[in-house]
C-alpha cells in the first residue's frame, strides 16, 4: 500500500470533484481524525491515518484490503469509482450520475435513448463482490 502519485491524486480528485465539488476537503479532514487515500493493487482505498499506522506492520503480499475501496484505476490509468464509495459520497453529493440529455430533451426522448451515463449501481456490487475486497 503506497501513497498516490501526483497524477493518480489528480485523477481521483477530479472524479470526486464532479460529484461532491469542494467537499473533498471534508473527506480528508474529518472531526474523528485525518483520513487519506492509498493505492494497493490498482485500487484506491480510503482509510484513517490511525489504521494506516497499524497496517505498516503487515507485509504487502499478505495485505488483501484496508479501509474502504473507493475505486480502481483501469489499464489505461483512468480512475473508476466503485459502488462501495457511495456511503461516503452520498452526504455531499447532489446527484450520482452524468446526464446525457437536458431536462427538456428527456421529456420528448425515445424510451430506449440514453438519459444518464452509468457510474455505479448495487448490482455492480453483487456482480463484483469477489474482486471489490
Amino acid at each position: 500500500m503506497r501513497p498516490l502519485t501526483e497524477a493518480e491524486t489528480r485523477a481521483v480528485f477530479e472524479k470526486l470533484g464532479r460529484y461532491i465539488g469542494e467537499n473533498i476537503q471534508l473527506l480528508v479532514d474529518r472531526p474523528d481524525g485525518t483520513y487519506c487515500f492509498r493505492l494497493h493493487r490498482d485500487r484506491v482505498y480510503y482509510l484513517s491515518e490511525k489504521l494506516l499506522k497499524v497496517a505498516v506492520s503487515i507485509p504487502r503480499d499478505n495485505l488483501v484490503a484496508l479501509g474502504t475501496c473507493f475505486g480502481k484505476f483501469t489499464k489505461t490509468q483512468k480512475f473508476r469509482l466503485s459502488v462501495t464509495a457511495l456511503d461516503f459520497l452520498a452526504p455531499y453529493a447532489k446527484g450520482f450520475g452524468v446526464a446525457a440529455k437536458s431536462t427538456q430533451e428527456c421529456r420528448k426522448v425515445d424510451p430506449m435513448a440514453i438519459v444518464v451515463f452509468h457510474q455505479a449501481d448495487v448490482g455492480e456490487y453483487v456482480r463484483n463482490e469477489d474482486t471489490l475486497a
